[in-house]
């Protein structure tokens, strides 16, 4: 079925789009929401520097009845709200097509991510037109069964893996360990193992935002994460490899 990701330049008036718009640095995230003509509720995690200035701004808006604060750490905050505009929420109820949480906003721009036949989506579409809400189609593939990704064989050893702790850090069992539980070479279960780290790495890299994340390595050193994949996989190495042989000494 084609899914598709739809980035919403979100006008002003709404909460969420002043908001953001006064804070661009910070980032609101939709967990749940329940629409309605007229309001809609919803829980968010809002991310910024100063989590108590983006509040403030939220609670002095008109657009917004109420504005609870569930939890608060240092940067980060989840709120739940109930708004007299939800203007995204009632376009996916008249289309038909319900947008998929969580639901991320920044600096006015919403990224909708729907799945549907193309008709639905193009409904949607026109509830925006309809609305006033400028939009672009940022991307459309077509999603897949996560189950259907891996043969029957493939997943029963995936399976078998992390049942048996070999993608544990630091790991629990060994690729001669998993191979013996299956009842295949080492070799054999290598390549499957292989494979399947490809299918699912792929396919979870297509669902990435396009931009760096925030705090990603800047390539002038490695990360203390890089370090401890490289021990676990130095420790796997070691696990794996036979004895050497000590060679005996003589005496002269």
């Amino acid at each position: 079925m084609p899914q598709a990701r739809l980035l919403v330049d979100l006008p002003d008036g709404p909460w969420i789009a002043d908001v953001s718009r006064d804070f661009p640095d910070a980032g609101f995230r939709v967990l749940t929401a329940v629409p309605d003509e007229s309001a809609g509720f919803a829980l968010l995690r809002l991310t910024a520097r100063d989590v108590g200035a983006v509040i403030a701004a939220m609670r002095a808006h008109e657009a917004l009845a109420k504005v609870s604060v569930m939890a608060r750490g240092d940067g980060v905050a989840t709120v739940r709200i109930e708004t007299t505009a939800p203007l995204l929420l009632v376009a996916a109820k008249r289309s038909g097509l319900p947008i998929e949480m969580p639901l991320d906003i920044g600096n006015g721009v919403a990224e909708v991510d729907v799945t549907g036949e193309h008709d639905r989506v193009a409904a949607l579409g026109k509830r925006f037109d309809e609305m006033g809400l400028d939009y672009e189609v940022e991307r459309v593939r077509q999603r897949v069964d996560p189950v259907r990704l891996l043969t029957d064989r493939q997943r029963e050893l995936l399976l078998t893996a992390v049942e048996l702790g070999y993608y544990d850090v630091p790991r629990r069992s060994t690729l001669t360990e998993v191979a013996d539980h299956v009842g295949i070479a080492k070799s054999t279960c290598s390549e499957t193992l292989q494979r399947v780290e490809r299918t699912v790495v792929r396919e979870f890299v297509d669902d990435l935002p396009n931009r760096p994340l925030d705090g990603a390595v800047d390539g002038t050193g490695d990360s203390e994460a890089d370090a401890a994949d490289t021990d676990s996989e130095a420790d796997d190495t070691e696990a794996e490899a036979e004895p050497t042989p000590t060679p005996p000494r003589h005496r002269p």
